[in-house]
């Protein structure tokens, strides 16, 4: 019997999962931002065989947190790392607490576009009261509240997506015509802090629907293709993945892994030295490759991939390169995805039909 492949993500912001993590990097720090490290560190995932590459964001300036941190956009950074890669997918973190989902499903679907059809969206919130200040935008005040901008949010991007039917560009010559206007449809949307009437100023995107990724909370199960599961421990884990009740399910794992100058026990110990590595709830390996491997194998039999967060990128990145994956092929438990495909396909997810030209389609049968 065949074993389901583990997909294997991972988180590529800043120089890694620990606040600290720059103090390990191999590069100088004014190197971060700009767009060769995105494009070398995109190029090492692809190269290495994960099947997805994330990218954080958040609109508040640094300083304005605990831990500093300064950033190129995500969408900015994914568009880029689109033009130099061909078989990773790329997922940028979108909060739309603030932000116009209008905007927001323009740009990602024009990031599908650019991509050939490897463009995922990890839905977050935005949870802090001085982000609104960013957008000039009231405070979405309440996990209730903002759980309703993201469930619209979400809702409003997937029918824009929609708005354009395939075959709506035609690129008549006879005619003169570049669009069928029959085949773009208004989504008339109505929500409790906004509408959207549409149709959307992009292209239906090439998957149809861009992958969401997001926690099991944040937006329903029915709105997302990929839930983002945390837990402590394995056990945790496997609940939080039976109960997402979503077409695929990734665990969050957070690594620091043992190299040749250093055991990650060490490594977290120096970092710690200069900021604490909180804890975000989600399982964490400090440890071994071989270790590492043996967890991966253990959650395979529960979730169908994992999203890994690297204490230091220029540090784990390489020993998940060099030995983790490595030993997963060798036990086929992953599989790499391959050029030209899509992001969907590589997920096993199929590609939706749309909803406009299906309800066109059922009501010409009438």
């Amino acid at each position: 019997m065949s074993v389901p492949a583990l997909h294997l993500a991972v988180e590529l912001d800043g120089d890694g999962a620990h606040p600290a993590a720059w103090r390990r990097a191999h590069h100088s720090p004014g190197r971060l931002l700009t767009p060769r490290r995105v494009a070398d560190v995109a190029a090492v995932a692809e190269n290495a065989g994960f099947t997805l590459i994330t990218l954080d964001d958040g609109a508040l300036p640094p300083g304005s947190a605990p831990d500093p941190v300064g950033r190129i956009g995500a969408v900015e950074r994914a568009a880029f790392v689109a033009a130099s890669t061909s078989s990773i997918g790329i997922a940028p973190v979108v909060p739309v607490t603030y932000a116009e989902p209008f905007h927001v499903s323009s740009q990602l679907a024009s990031l599908d576009h650019v991509s050939g059809g490897r463009a995922g969206w990890v839905v977050t919130e935005e949870d802090r009261p001085e982000a609104a200040r960013v957008w000039g935008r009231p405070v979405v005040d309440g996990a209730e509240a903002r759980a309703r901008e993201s469930r619209d949010g979400v809702a409003v991007a997937r029918a824009l997506w929609d708005s354009w039917e395939d075959d709506a560009v035609i690129r008549s010559v006879a005619t003169s015509r570049y669009l069928d206007r029959d085949r773009l449809h208004y989504i008339d949307f109505s929500g409790r802090t906004y509408s959207v009437k549409g149709p959307a100023i992009v292209p239906r995107p090439p998957q149809g629907q861009v992958v969401v990724l997001g926690h099991p909370g944040t937006v329903p199960a029915e709105a997302l293709d990929v839930a983002l599961v945390t837990g402590r421990d394995l056990t945790a884990v496997a609940a939080a993945a039976a109960a997402a009740g979503t077409p695929r399910v990734f665990a969050e794992v957070e690594v620091a892994l043992d190299t040749p100058d250093a055991t990650g026990a060490e490594r977290v110990a120096d970092l710690e030295r200069h900021a604490p590595w909180a804890d975000q709830g989600r399982l964490r390996h400090i440890g071994s490759a071989g270790q590492l491997v043996a967890l991966l194998d253990e959650l395979s039999a529960h979730v169908d991939g994992v999203r890994l967060r690297p204490l230091v990128l220029d540090e784990d990145l390489t020993v998940l390169s060099q030995l983790v994956i490595p030993a997963l092929s060798q036990r086929r438990l992953i599989a790499r995805p391959l050029p030209g495909t899509s992001l969907r396909a590589t997920l096993g997810l199929t590609r939706p039909a749309n909803r406009y030209a299906a309800v066109a389609v059922q009501e010409d049968a009438r």
